[in-house]
């Protein structure tokens, strides 16, 4: 055998370890870029004012404190009162939670509905509900406070619940739709045949097999309500505001020096939830984004 026989095969491995390398060299530069604005954030607020002032803005802290989070937790001021974060925080918790569980069992049932029970209308029902989802936040504003005050639940979380339920519903009927889509139209024939009904079927064989897009629903409809502003600052008032709000109210409401640190902490501790989320069930997101992707 002659050495080019040996060296190509080289040439080739040899250029698939460096394209590897390359390749993750690259996503390392671009995660550090996205991730340096957190870094900043949280450096930020473990840094005295002093230090915040007088040190580099990417620098490390010279003396962690966590003043600045004891701050925005409990006495930062959002107004006129200063306490914190703290009951905004408990706030959403009320608000999200119920909105988050009501919208995501009321799109099962509709998409359970119209993906395996045939009716006359279904398909036009679908896709007046699909519309909804291109709604934008503002043109819904003035019918949604009108509704609000003739039920008489407007300032009120009750009220957010109702209108982030309402908007949400739209998007947690699409995904379900399109995950029972997936699943053979003969377990609902062989159940039928079985003396099941309408609920009995959506109980005991579809919930079982939704997990996968619950995960999806879920964690779509917190991120989305948890982080919604407009209708926070739209319908709530004094005692009833959520998170969001607070924390918008924290950044522009500054009495002498300005708190950087303060501010920082703020907004780590309102995004920490969000965050959370996704470390934790980020991979079974993308599962059940995939999950109803192929008929069969």
């Amino acid at each position: 055998m002659t050495d080019a026989t040996f060296t190509a095969p080289t040439q080739s491995r040899a250029l698939k370890i460096a394209l590897r390398w390359g390749l993750y060299l690259m996503l390392t530069v671009f995660a550090l870029w996205y991730l340096l604005p957190f870094f900043v954030m949280l450096t930020t607020s473990l840094k005295s004012l002093e230090e915040i002032r007088t040190g580099s803005l990417i620098a490390l802290p010279r003396e962690v404190t966590f003043d600045a989070w004891r701050t925005a937790w409990s006495g930062a001021c959002t107004g006129i009162q200063c306490e914190g974060l703290q009951p905004y925080f408990w706030n959403s918790v009320m608000l999200a939670v119920p909105a988050v569980m009501i919208s995501t069992v009321l799109g099962a049932m509709n998409g359970y509905v119209v993906a395996q029970w045939n009716f006359r209308g279904a398909n036009i029902i679908f896709a007046l509900m699909l519309f909804g989802c291109f709604i934008p936040f503002q043109v819904v504003l003035l019918p949604m406070a009108r509704t609000l005050g003739i039920l008489n639940i407007a300032g009120t979380i009750p009220g957010l619940i109702f209108v982030h339920v309402i908007y949400g519903i739209g998007f947690t009927t699409l995904f379900f739709r399109n995950y029972y889509v997936t699943i053979p139209a003969e377990l609902t024939k062989a159940a039928k045949i079985d003396g099941a009904g309408f609920f009995r079927i959506f109980w005991s064989i579809f919930l079982p097999l939704s997990l996968p897009i619950i995960v999806v629903t879920v964690i779509w409809q917190f991120t989305q309500i948890w982080n919604d502003f407009l209708f926070g600052v739209s319908f709530s008032q004094a005692g009833t505001q959520p998170i969001t709000v607070a924390l918008n109210n924290i950044v522009n409401s500054t009495t002498g020096v300005k708190a950087y640190n303060v501010d920082m902490a703020a907004a780590i501790i309102a995004a920490l939830p969000t965050l959370l989320v996704y470390v934790v069930a980020g991979k079974y997101f993308i599962r059940g984004l995939t999950a109803g992707s192929v008929k069969g």
